[in-house]
């Protein structure tokens, strides 16, 4: 039912970040493999943030690995702690959210999840159906069994209390409201990014207090966006979204730093471990251009998600572009309906959603990022003729043909 041991943890391990503690994962696979009884391997998501992009996917792809090893993959739908919020890696409490709202995010991330994950050997439960059952006695007796000390050795807290930013209460509980995730479902393994580790610790320590065996904990690193120095994060622009069309996600992979390339090839792709030390070394040694490196690492990037055949047009759809400097087969069309036949490109841009303001709108004209039928336009007050059609560019990759 599943492979050699050995063989499991090698797959297991790649790209971790920790295995705590790894002696104890070996004995639960070879005992599960003895038994031939899954594992249960836990994974919480975070129903603050539905729109999944490549550094979700590093987690989430190595849940799927667990998957194809024939154990089984528990994804916990955060609906109940998503309306505490996690405050890992915040100097801020999170907003609260509703019951409603961290349901309807929930669907979303599972939906997207589900371009990663097999819907064989995974569960999908929700912590409402536990939590939301605990009686303030059992709240109280819960938080009895951790210490305010054993909470402000978390670097977030430590920081915060240092600086006499505020801490409610109420954030304490995450840690033991995710904890008892673990106990609810027996998890036998939980993953996370490395700034869910002291969660995932604490979620050790309570299936202790319960009687439970500990889980083993698993961390990956966090995945680091286009711009090459922050983590990936919507909020800053530095993403690729699993959700991106082949294109985009085929141009932004391009645009990454050749530094990132390896991380890469490693979290975010199946390429097999050998070829993982090819291209370690050729980047090393420099006996590769990055640059093709970087057209193989689009290419798997797209066909993970959206196919080989699409891999390919979208590599083809970026040479044509940004190589051969022609117009893409593909435009948006945009008809503008009534107007005088004039009106300014600010306007144009703010009117048609290429800028989301006048001041975004003015900083890609004086950028240079706005052609109008392959010419510059220099002047965001210049008043632009609608009467006839026109191919406008704004930026590198957005393409618009106009018409009245």
């Amino acid at each position: 039912m599943f492979p050699s041991v050995n063989e499991q943890l090698d797959l297991i391990k790649r790209g971790a970040a920790e295995i705590i503690p790894e002696e104890e994962l070996a004995r639960k696979l070879e005992r599960a493999t003895k038994e031939k009884t899954p594992l249960n391997v836990k994974l919480g998501c975070d129903p603050s943030r539905p729109d999944l992009h490549l550094g979700h996917s590093v987690v989430l792809r190595k849940l799927r690995q667990f998957q194809d090893l024939g154990h089984t993959a528990i994804l916990i739908v955060g609906d109940f702690t998503g309306m505490i919020g996690d405050p890992s890696g915040r100097n801020k409490a999170r907003p609260s959210m509703t019951l409603e709202e961290t349901r309807q995010n929930g669907e979303t991330y599972f939906q997207q999840a589900s371009s990663i994950l097999s819907k064989e050997r995974l569960r999908i439960v929700y912590n409402s159906d536990w939590l939301g059952k605990m009686s303030f006695e059992e709240v109280i007796r819960l938080a009895s069994k951790y210490t305010v000390a054993r909470m402000l050795e978390r670097d977030d807290f430590e920081k915060r209390f240092r600086t006499q930013v505020p801490i409610s209460v109420h954030e304490f509980l995450y840690p033991l409201a995710q904890a008892m995730d673990s106990v609810a479902i027996k998890a036998d393994v939980e993953l996370g990014g490395t700034d869910q580790k002291f969660n995932l610790l604490v979620g050790r320590d309570i299936q202790r207090e319960y009687g439970l065996e500990p889980q083993v904990i698993l961390t990956m690193p966090l995945l680091v966006g286009t711009d090459g120095v922050e983590k990936m994060s919507k909020s800053l622009g530095n993403y690729i979204a699993i959700t991106d069309t082949p294109q985009e996600m085929f141009g932004k992979t391009l645009s990454i730093p050749d530094a990132l390339i390896y991380n890469y090839f490693l979290l975010a792709t199946d390429v097999a471990i050998q070829e993982l030390s090819s291209i370690k070394e050729q980047l090393e040694s420099h006996s590769v251009n990055p640059r093709d490196l970087k057209r193989r690492l689009g290419r798997e990037i797209v066909a993970l998600y959206h196919g080989a055949d699409a891999a390919l047009q979208a590599q083809e759809e970026f040479d044509k572009i940004f190589i051969r400097k022609e117009t893409p087969d593909e435009i948006e069309e945009v008809v503008l309906g009534d107007t005088t036949g004039h009106l300014t490109l600010l306007q144009l841009l703010v009117n048609i959603g290429a800028a989301k303001s006048n001041g975004e709108a003015r900083r890609l004209v004086n950028q240079g990022g706005v052609t109008i039928d392959g010419t510059k336009i220099a002047d965001a007050n210049s008043n632009i003729d609608t009467d006839a059609p026109f191919v406008l560019k704004v930026g590198k990759r957005k393409f618009y043909k106009i018409r009245r």
